[in-house]
């Protein structure tokens, strides 16, 4: 057995990469230099014939291999890896039914706009069409939910087609497929390897700029909605240095609570579900509402905690780098399409020296936000139990832990430099209005998509990129049934992380639909388990079972300085059933019935 290249040689041999120079290479090698080119240094999947003579290539490109558990695991740490470095994640896997575990998790990229690159080895040319082993059409099934899809048809074009799949993923912001049939990695071609195309975006167009500036200057109340574009686009300083202007308050939009620093008197929290009342107060006051960086999506402005708080009269700036989401939501103002930090710049630039309208009550607005956030501070941490018949009963008796207390627990202890990723349902949803950034490129959600075991691969991929932050994934108890089988990789590739679980034995959101609509019909939500710590040490982690309150803070402090010492800590928080707000108040109804045998389900208690 030949052993190992030394880093040093891992590291030298992908230096010498040649570009802009026809040379003779096998397909297998184009497409790794295009990667190596590209800055490529981690690929996540799981190892197969359909790329093996590529992958042996890996090592002397300096491209680490990371092998996981399942696949969707995979092109989740990819998609964990581009949005915390702003690179490119890659994903690959075998033909057929490793591609397909792809799907769920490119779904999630797609919504997060992160610039993954699934690399999808197919049936060979010669037996397309014949229904041979792990054979599928492999381009329909990622059509909707990858921004560009690459398909090698002949191994000359190697190189160009995996260029240009890397290059679009950027240009696009989300996930390209590269779709390769396994037998044109193998052969003999010529061909060179171009450098990335990089295209810089600007602020958008000078008239719309000047509208938008016109528009600020004359508001009373102008609020900033501050979005996930303002993080990709760099942009945070420049969003802070308008909204200290304008004396504006800034809103994070639903899921990026980490586009604007919390500890900035102007920051008043994130809106949509689950989010900030104190956001949702002030953007309700606003005369003009500066969209920064979002497509305001219909969930994240949907009404929360009795409040339809979106401004009817307001006037709406909308920028975003994408042209087709201006105006798709909301009724605008102005649109912008560019990117979100230079339009910031443009707009401070057009109203810096001018008299506006909001300077006069620039101190009584101050007082204003300070008051509504103080008051939004005090009712959380007065919140010690949810105030539904449901949720009374369940309290009786328990000596489980609180989920909003034990969230503030966390909030407290959590370090300022973490990395949080949260999974999809209650805890986690409610876990919105607790956390809280100072530096963007820290929180991550399976945006819109919501689908359930997102968040501990996604923070597996994060932690590659940022090994030195801590790294802390909030999942409940049903979604990590899905997804603990990736404790593997993060112990066998020594990427430690930390999760934390609720354990409240309940598909929780699903179960307050039943509560409120089908009269306590428990139908497959509640959820026996077993002891999670106890499966985590088996596996080889830090497995601990934290029962009361005055634990929390220093379990979370313990688990994330183990992080430095190489161990991966599942932390099982013994939690009580109790219910937030409906999650899909929107999307269901009272039931009717019709049939005789059915009926008697309709009345409710």
């Amino acid at each position: 057995m030949n052993k190992p290249a030394e880093p040093s040689a891992v590291a030298a041999a992908a230096q010498h990469v040649t570009t802009g120079i026809k040379q003779k290479m096998t397909p297998s090698e184009a497409f790794v230099e295009t990667m190596a080119v590209n800055g490529v240094k981690n690929v996540f999947g799981i190892v197969g014939s359909a790329f093996m003579d590529a992958l042996d290539l890996f090592p002397s490109a300096g491209i680490r291999f990371i092998p996981t558990v399942h696949e969707q695991g995979a092109a989740h740490m990819a998609d964990g890896y581009a949005r915390v470095s702003g690179q490119h994640g890659v994903c690959i896997a075998q033909n057929g039914p490793g591609i397909t575990n792809f799907v769920t998790a490119v779904a999630a990229a797609y919504w997060a706009h992160s610039p993954v690159v699934v690399v999808t080895p197919e049936t060979g040319s010669m037996g397309q069409g014949l229904g041979g082993f792990q054979e599928t059409d492999q381009l329909p099934i990622f059509s909707k939910i990858t921004k560009f899809q690459s398909h090698v048809n002949n191994p000359k074009r190697m190189a160009e087609h995996t260029a240009r799949a890397f290059d679009r993923a950027m240009l696009e912001m989300g996930p390209t497929q590269l779709n390769i049939p396994r037998d044109y990695f193998y052969g003999d071609i010529e061909c060179e390897i171009n450098p990335p195309i990089v295209v810089e975006r600007g602020p958008g167009g000078r008239k719309s700029l000047d509208e938008a500036a016109d528009l600020l200057a004359g508001a009373k109340f102008p609020v900033i909605l501050s979005g996930g574009g303002v993080i990709m686009g760099n942009g945070v300083d420049a969003c802070k240095a308008l909204a200290e202007r304008l004396g504006a308050p800034v809103a994070c939009s639903y899921l990026h609570n980490d586009s604007f620093p919390a500890s900035h008197p102007l920051w008043v929290g994130p809106l949509g579900y689950q989010g900030a009342k104190a956001a949702m107060k002030l953007i309700s006051k606003a005369d003009v509402v500066l969209a920064l960086g979002t497509r305001l999506g219909p969930f994240g402005t949907l009404p929360q905690h009795g409040m339809d708080y979106w401004p009817k009269d307001a006037k709406i700036i909308q920028i975003d780098a994408d042209a087709k989401m201006i105006g798709l939501v909301k009724r605008i103002g102005v649109g912008i399409c560019g990117d979100a930090g230079e339009a910031a710049v443009a707009l401070l630039e057009r109203i810096a020296s001018r008299t506006l309208a909001c300077d006069g009550n620039k101190s009584d607005r101050a007082k204003v936000v300070a008051a509504e956030k103080a008051e939004w501070e005090k009712e959380l941490t007065d919140w010690h139990h949810e105030k539904d018949e449901w949720s009374l009963e369940v309290m009786k008796g328990s000596d489980r832990m609180h989920p909003r207390q034990m969230l503030r627990e966390l909030e407290r202890a959590m370090p300022k430099d973490a990395m949080v990723s949260t999974d999809i349902g209650n805890i986690c949803s409610v876990s919105n209005s607790y956390l809280r950034f100072e530096r963007p490129r820290s929180m991550f959600a399976a945006m819109s998509f919501g689908n359930c075991g997102y968040a501990f691969p996604t923070m597996i991929g994060c932690k590659v990129a940022a090994p030195d932050r801590p790294g802390v994934a909030y999942v409940g108890d049903g979604a990590w049934a899905m997804s603990f089988g990736e404790i593997l990789t993060a112990v066998r590739e020594q990427i430690p992380v930390t999760a934390v679980v609720f354990n409240n034995e309940q598909w929780g959101a699903e179960k307050k639909n039943q509560v409120d609509y089908y009269d306590f019909r428990f139908v497959g939500s509640n959820l026996t388990n077993p002891s999670f710590a106890a499966i985590a040490k088996s596996m080889g982690a830090e497995g601990h079972r934290i029962e009361k309150l005055d634990q929390v803070g220093a379990a979370l402090e313990a688990a994330c300085r183990a992080q430095r010492e190489g161990k991966t800590t599942i932390l099982e928080m013994m939690v009580t059933r109790e219910l937030g707000d409906p999650f899909r108040r929107d999307a269901l109804q009272h039931p009717v019935r019709h049939l005789a045998k059915y009926k008697a389900t309709a009345a409710r208690r």
